[in-house]
């Protein structure tokens, strides 16, 4: 079994234009969706849109898969993190320095999800399945820190084949594909400050959003006596840190730090 965890971003966008090509051998691409609600719309228009008719005119299966409790019901991102009596946060807020917290939300619903589908369809730590993660040469730091699971062995094709981000949007451009925007949930703390800036002025509702998620987080930290958190590094609520207007501040390009491969690629 060989699959790809598909983000919905550039560099796993541009390994589904190889797998078209028949560049590389995958056939199966899996998209674990962390919520309607958690996702950035534009990823999701992006999927249902783009990337899943060509898929589909190529004979690839791009599935989107979901986290699913025992009882058989789904649960988002967003659904959990406003969940009455909820103790820890599962993604990673900034402290007071600005430093980022624990985080279980890539645990739980990507790599779980993927997981779950994988034994499902046969993989174990015997027979693992091969998964190929869109992790490019400029970004080769996040390979030497992702850990597999017994049941998987995980790949990285844009490394064997050199490729840098440049190249997987022209390796999309050349298919006549639009570039994707880069996929992350659209409160996630490791966004950079200019991406903030760009949704409060471009997208002032899913940032209105962001702003309520993390008042309902502090508002439940506060009631257990605990210190606040925030989703930037500047120490002061969302509203405050990006202030709605041009700032001085320098273009940040980088992300804060989700290392692992299944989310930003």
């Amino acid at each position: 079994m060989r699959v790809i965890s598909y983000g919905g971003g550039v560099q796993s966008t541009a390994l589904l234009v190889l797998a078209a090509r028949r560049d590389i051998s995958y056939a199966t691409f899996l998209f674990a969706n962390v919520g309607d609600d958690s996702e950035h719309p534009a990823t999701l228009a992006y999927i249902r849109d783009i990337a899943a008719p060509y898929a589909a005119d190529a004979g690839l299966e791009l599935h989107q898969l979901r986290r699913t409790r025992r009882d058989g019901t789904t649960e988002t991102l967003m659904e959990r993190l406003n969940r009455p009596g909820i103790r820890s946060i599962p993604i990673p807020v900034r402290m007071a320095n600005g430093a980022p917290g624990r985080r279980s939300c890539t645990a739980d619903f990507k790599i779980k999800v993927v997981g779950r589908w994988l034994r499902q369809h046969g993989a174990t730590a015997d027979a693992p399945a091969t998964v190929g993660i869109g992790i490019s040469v400029d970004e080769i730091h996040r390979a030497n820190r992702r850990r597999s699971e017994p049941h998987e062995q995980i790949e990285y094709p844009l490394l064997d084949l050199r490729l840098r981000r440049d190249d997987c949007e022209q390796i999309i451009k050349n298919a006549g594909l639009p570039v994707p925007p880069k996929s992350s949930c659209f409160f996630c703390p490791f966004r950079t400050v200019d991406a903030w800036r760009q949704q409060r002025q471009a997208e002032p509702e899913l940032f209105a959003q962001a702003v309520a998620l993390e008042k309902t987080v502090n508002g439940r930290r506060a009631a257990l006596g605990r210190d606040p958190v925030y989703l930037t590094r500047f120490g002061m609520p969302l509203a405050e840190a990006i202030p709605d207007r041009r700032e001085t501040q320098p273009e940040e390009t980088e992300d804060g730090g989700c290392d692992s491969g299944w989310c930003m690629t």
